[in-house]
């Protein structure tokens, strides 16, 4: 089974709210940027552009959406709300009756898709090192 194969077959063991949110958010995902990739990695459907962006997970009272490189974004609209102390990644928890803004998100999936981790500073000691 392909990644959209296996995305579709969770999909259709949803039921109510979570179905529903589930379809919704792997739409504007899949939107949001024109170089993210549907992929399938530990089980759960993961949107790709040069590395991990973004996972849609299921839990029993609740969907995850997590950024891998949240840390490294704004979020101007304040819809991360869980994993708030990790050092790279952040995590938005949907629960039933929650309103999402759209918008928002698809802007803050756009951002995370062009996210670049910062580049390591060398220290003194291994310019040094280089320079010999």
């Amino acid at each position: 089974m392909n990644a959209s194969e296996n995305i579709d077959k969770v999909q259709a063991s949803l039921t109510g709210w979570q179905r529903e949110m589930y379809s919704r958010l792997r739409e504007l995902i899949g939107n949001a940027h024109p170089d993210l990739d549907e992929d399938w990695k530990w089980d759960t459907a993961v949107w790709t552009n040069n590395g991990n962006v973004v996972a849609l997970g299921v839990f029993k009272e609740h969907l995850k959406l997590n950024f891998f490189k949240g840390a490294l974004i704004e979020d101007p609209h304040g819809l991360f709300n869980a994993g708030l102390d990790a050092k790279t990644s952040r995590s938005i928890d949907i629960c039933e009756g929650d309103k999402l803004d759209e918008r928002a998100l698809v802007h803050l999936v756009r951002l995370a898709a062009e996210a670049k981790p910062p580049r390591k500073k060398f220290d003194q000691t291994a310019k040094d090192r280089l320079s010999k």
